[in-house]
C-alpha cells in the first residue's frame, strides 16, 4: 500500500502534538513537584514560626533545652563557607576550562576532561573524610601563620584571625571548592565551546593575541552561560551537607575571623534530626530546610536575570 503525501504530513503532525504534549506535561510535573515539596515544608515548619515568629531568623541562639531556636549563626555559616567555595573555585575551574578548550594540545585535552568529570562523581563523604583526616591538620600551620602576619593589619587581622584548630569556615570552604570546581568547569567548558569559530578566528586574523582573542571574544560570547555555571555551583556549595558538616566544626558563631569554627544549615539537620524529639524542634529543622530551600531559590533567580541580562546585552537589547 503506497503512502501519500498527505499521511506523512498527518503523520508529522501527530508526532509534534505527541512531543508537545510530552514536555508539556514533564514541565508541568516538575512544577507541581516544587509546589508540593514547598507546602509540605511550610506546613511542617510552621510550628517553629509560630513560635519564634522573625526571630527565627535574627536570633544567634540555638538551644533546644530552653526552647530557643535561632538560626542566624546557621544561615551566616552557610553563606560564608559557600562563598569562599565560590572565590576559589571561579578562577580555577574557568582556568581549566580555558586552557581545555584554547590552549591544551589533543593528547592532553581528553585525559584533563575525564578527570575534571571523574571528580565530580566522588561521594562527598569522600571529601569530608579526606578534609578531616588529612586537610584539617595540615591546614592549621598555615592558618596560624597566616594569623600572625596579618595581625595588627586593619580587616585582615579580623578576617584571619587566630586559628584555635583545623576544623574552620576556610577549612568547609576549601572542601567545597574542591567539590563545585567540576561542575563549574563541564558547563563553563561546553559554554566555551559554544562560541563560533568565526569570532574566535577572526580575533587571531585580525592581531589579536590569544587572550585579547580570548576575552574579548570567548568570554563575551560566553559570559551568560559561565554566569549560570557558578551560579549552580554557589547552589551545590550551600545544599552540601555531609562534606561541609565534617570538617566546619560545628559551633555556631558569627565571627568575621575564616579560621574560626562555625556550623551551616544542612550540617545542622543532618545531626540534629536524629535527636529531635520534641515537635518544636523538629519543625525548627525543618524551617531550616525551608530557608535554606528559599536562599538556592533566590540563587536561582538572581542567575536566570543576570543571564538574560547578558544574553540582552549580546543582541544588543537595553
Amino acid at each position: 500500500m503506497a503512502v501519500t503525501l498527505d499521511d506523512l504530513k498527518g503523520n508529522k503532525q501527530l508526532a509534534d502534538r505527541t512531543f508537545r504534549g510530552a514536555t508539556l506535561m514533564g514541565g508541568t510535573a516538575i512544577a507541581v513537584i516544587l509546589g508540593l515539596i514547598s507546602w509540605t515544608i511550610a506546613s511542617k515548619s510552621s510550628l517553629a514560626f509560630r513560635t519564634e515568629g522573625l526571630s527565627f531568623f535574627t536570633e544567634r541562639r540555638w538551644a533546644p533545652a530552653d526552647d530557643v531556636f535561632g538560626a542566624l549563626s546557621f544561615i551566616y555559616g552557610t553563606a560564608v563557607t559557600a562563598l569562599i567555595a565560590v572565590v576559589l573555585a571561579v578562577p580555577v575551574s574557568l582556568g581549566i576550562a580555558l586552557f581545555t578548550t584554547h590552549v591544551a594540545p589533543s593528547w592532553l585535552k581528553r585525559p584533563l576532561v575525564a578527570m575534571t568529570d571523574l571528580v565530580a562523581v566522588v561521594p562527598s563523604v569522600v571529601f569530608g573524610l579526606w578534609g578531616i583526616i588529612f586537610l584539617a591538620p595540615k591546614l592549621v600551620p598555615v592558618f596560624t601563620k597566616l594569623s600572625s602576619w596579618s595581625d595588627g593589619i586593619p580587616i585582615l587581622g579580623s578576617i584571619f584571625g587566630k586559628a584555635s584548630a583545623g576544623r574552620t569556615f576556610m577549612t568547609a570552604g576549601l572542601i567545597l571548592a574542591l567539590m563545585i570546581i567540576p561542575i563549574i568547569t563541564s558547563i563553563s567548558r561546553e559554554v566555551i565551546l559554544t562560541c563560533p569559530p568565526t569570532d574566535s578566528d577572526g580575533a587571531l586574523a585580525l592581531g589579536a593575541t590569544r587572550w585579547e582573542m580570548i576575552t574579548g571574544a570567548v568570554l563575551t560570547h560566553s559570559a551568560g552561560g559561565i554566569v549560570g555555571a557558578v551560579m549552580l555551583g554557589l547552589g551545590r556549595a550551600m545544599g552540601e551537607t555531609i562534606a561541609a558538616a565534617l570538617v566546619i566544626g560545628s559551633s555556631p558563631a558569627i565571627t568575621a575571623n575564616l579560621f574560626s569554627s562555625g556550623d551551616s544549615l544542612p550540617s545542622v539537620i543532618a545531626f540534629e534530626w536524629g535527636e529531635a524529639t520534641s515537635d518544636t524542634k523538629r519543625s525548627a529543622l525543618i524551617a531550616m530546610g525551608l530557608t535554606l530551600f528559599l536562599m538556592t531559590l533566590l540563587v536561582n533567580f538572581i542567575a536566570n536575570y543576570v543571564v538574560n541580562r547578558a544574553m540582552k546585552r549580546m543582541r544588543g537589547e537595553s
